[in-house]
Parts: structure tokens; sequence; C-alpha cells
């Protein structure tokens, strides 16, 4: 009866931003019963990603790669009505895409009314017992489902101790904070800290909040994202490379001499997750030590109109990328007086700022991450960080692993915060590979067919 009892019982899944949702109803086209548990409403089927009200924030990725299903790599076309090839190569909204993926919430649970709930909560705590789990939610409801799937994005960006105790209204930590951009009409100078995708988004929504004024990007090394090319590339992947390190690396430049190096980024796409998979831990660590950021900002690129924007920016003297190191941060009345070293340089320079906006990126650390289940689980002895603090300690098909390095059943987890195990988990493409191996996972539907990307 246990047993019986224990197939009964849902999945749960703790967070409903991209990766939750996507989950959920990849679950629920199987069948599959499911608990969505959201702290935050607003968040539900859209995360930060997608939750964005600003029109001008673009996806990164082309219209024709952000089909939800990589059984149907045409859907997302067909719901918004593209059909022509300069269309299908169109980086739309990210509003739009959140409304994309709150219908497909709204339809799977129309479909399977007895299938899916959601729970708009706080879940601070879990108890495992032999034929159930029980998700204790803030303010004491509880909800037992018979696996726990922790789909929680990312993390807010690290805490600046050199800016603690700054004015609230020179310093914002979060970027995705309504407050961020909001007052900037009169002010003269804005001061970002971090340089990548984060920093163009907020440069973007300055812009679009009325701010006239100087935009400073301040980072270790001042590298800025590339643009993606007007139309798509045509791209052939090759088999899975067999270099490693510094030769894959050579075979990387050689290649981009030849077919330039979006193709040759591009190229890789197919086999970034076994390649890192294929590298040991010393080895990934001299790769995020030396060539993450110059990963970053060839991977990771802005659609053509935003990086086009950016350079208005710059050509007018508005925006500078610098590369250097903050040192400090001090009041000086309303406004802040910044210490900096320039990068290779031994002098420390001074500016002023009006406004200080934390653009880093997200926070990967375990230790550092404020989530009161986390807290418990990790408590418990549930969950370690992966070796890099990239995010959770995790095998190729989402299990936690516990502190004593075993994987559990029962525990999964989704997203941005398995990093380190796939290091390419970040964006639509990968992300709903996992999700929908992860379904199948847990509906016992293995049989069924992917693209395999």
């Amino acid at each position: 009866m246990k047993a019986a009892h224990a197939v009964e019982l849902p999945v749960a899944i703790v967070g409903a931003g991209f990766s939750g949702t996507l989950l959920a109803v990849n679950l629920m086209r199987l069948g599959v019963k499911v608990v969505l548990i959201e702290r935050d409403e607003r968040q539900i089927a859209k995360g930060i990603a997608f939750g964005t009200r600003q029109p001008e924030h673009l996806l990164n990725v082309r219209a024709a790669n952000m089909s939800a299903f990589p059984d149907d790599l045409g859907h997302f076309l067909r719901w918004m009505g593209f059909s022509a090839k300069e269309e299908a190569s169109r980086f739309v909204s990210r509003l739009a895409y959140g409304h994309y993926l709150r219908e497909l919430l709204v339809n799977a649970m129309a479909a399977t009314p007895d299938r899916a709930q959601i729970h708009q909560g706080e879940a601070v705590a879990a108890t495992f017992a032999d034929d159930a789990i029980a998700v204790l939610l803030r303010g004491g409801r509880t909800v037992a489902c018979r696996s726990l799937v922790l789909a929680l994005g990312n993390f807010p960006p690290s805490p600046l101790p050199l800016l603690a105790g700054l004015s609230t209204d020179t310093y914002f930590p979060d970027p995705w904070s309504s407050t961020a951009t909001q007052g900037v009409d009169s002010l003269e100078h804005v001061v970002l800290l971090g340089s990548g995708l984060t920093a163009s988004d907020v440069i973007v929504s300055l812009h679009g909040a009325g701010f006239s004024g100087r935009i400073t990007a301040l980072s270790r090394r001042g590298l800025q994202p590339r643009a993606h090319a007007d139309v798509g590339p045509v791209v052939s992947p090759p088999s899975r490379p067999e270099a490693r390190g510094s030769w894959l690396l050579r075979q990387v430049r050689e290649r981009a001499a030849n077919v330039g190096w979006r193709a040759a980024i591009d190229e890789l796409r197919p086999h970034t997750q076994h390649l890192w998979r294929g590298h040991d831990e010393p080895a990934q660590r001299r790769f995020l030590r030396h060539l993450r950021p110059y990963w970053d900002v060839h991977r990771h690129r802005l659609a053509p109109s935003v990086a086009g924007q950016i350079d208005e920016f710059k050509q007018s003297g508005r925006l500078e990328f610098v590369a250097g190191k903050l040192l400090g941060a001090r009041p000086h009345g309303t406004r802040l007086l910044l210490d900096w070293r320039p990068r290779g340089e031994d002098e420390t320079r001074t500016m002023m700022a009006d406004r200080v906006i934390n653009c880093t990126g997200p926070e990967g650390a375990l230790a550092r991450a404020d989530h009161p289940l986390l807290r418990d689980l990790v408590r418990q002895g549930r969950l370690r960080a992966d070796p890099h603090q990239l995010g959770l300690d995790v095998d190729r098909s989402g299990r936690a692993f516990d502190t004593a390095g075993m994987p559990q059943d029962r525990l999964f987890a989704v997203g941005p915060i398995t990093k380190g195990e796939a290091w390419e988990i970040v964006a639509v493409p990968d992300i709903r590979r996992q999700v929908w191996d992860l379904a199948r996972y847990l509906g016992n539907a293995h049989w069924v067919g992917g693209e395999g990307l």
C-alpha cells in the first residue's frame, strides 16, 4: 500500500521560473502530478530573466532556437507567428517570451487540471521519510511529494563588503531591483561594477529611464559582450573534439582564423558540456581562472540592435568600459567617491559617482546562498557545493550529492545552480534539454526521443 500511495504523490518543484515551469510542463505532458512552489508570485512562469517589464530587454538567442521543447524546435516560432527566415533570426523581447512561458503553463494545467497545483509561498525545510517527503512552507503549510526538485534559478550577486553600509540611494546591490534605475534623469555619473550581460541590460534600462549622463562599467578585465551577427551562421557541427586543455584552445583559435570566431564557437555548442566533463578538476579550475571571461563574452552575445546601441553610447562618450579593481567607496555629500586601481598599474585613482549598481553577475557559492530551504538541506547533510563553488553538486541526471558524495534518488536540481556539473546550463537550449531528460526520468518515459543537443 505504501508503494502505491507513493506513486500517487506529486513531484514538488521549488522555483517557478524558466527551469521549474518548463520541468512542470514536461511532467504534466507525461501525466505526472506536479506541485510548483514559488515564493514570489510575480516570477511564476517567468523568473528574473523573463519577468522584465521593459520591452527593450531582448533575448540573447535567436527566435529560431527558443522553443521550449527539444522535440518541436519550431514551437516558439509558430507561437510568435514567424515563418520567414528573417523573422526566425530575430531577437524578440524577453517580455514576449515570458508571456510564452506563462501560456505554456496555463495550457498544460488546463489540459490536466487534476495533475498540477501552484503554491505561492516560501519553502523553508524538508523532511524525508521512507515513502514521502514533506516540504514545509513559511507559515506552517506542508506539501507532500515523492521527489523534490530545486529549480532556484540564479542567485543574486554576491554582497560586496567594500560597499557595505552605503546609502540605499547611492548603492544598489541588486541590478534587477525596480529601484536601481529609477530617479536617474537628474544624475550625472553611474558606475556599474561588472561589464557583462547584466551590465548591458542595466545600460539599456538607464537609457530607457531617461538617464543622459555618463556610465562607467568597471570590471577586472574591462571586457564587454560581443554581438551576434545580423544573420544566423550556417554551422555544420564537427565531431566531438578529442583535444583537451591548451591543445583544444589552439584548435579553436585555428578554426576561428578559418571560419570566423562566431562559427568556431557555435560549432562547439553540441559538445561543450561533454568537453567540460572530459576535463579533470584542475583543468576546469585553470579554465575558470584564465579563460572564463573571454569565453563568456564570445559565447554569450548581445542582440545586434542592443550591441549597436551600446556602441553608440561609447562613441558619444557617454559610456566607458574600464579594466581595474575597486578598492573602496566613501560618501561625499549626496554622492560617492570611489577609489580604484586600473589593471596593470600601481597608482590608485578616484572617481565621483551618483550611483553604483552591482552587475557582477549571479552568486554561485552555496555557503552564501540566502535561501532557507537550501540552508536546511545543507544542515541535514543532503546538499554540498560543487568543487568550483558554482552551485550544487549533482550528477548528470540532476541528482543531488549528499555530503558523503552519494547521489540521492529523490532530491534533484536543475538550471543554473547545476553549472558545476554541466558548465553550459544557463541558456534556453541547454535547460530545455536538461528538464526534458529529468521529466522523462521522473515520469518513467526514458524511451521518448529528442534532438540530442
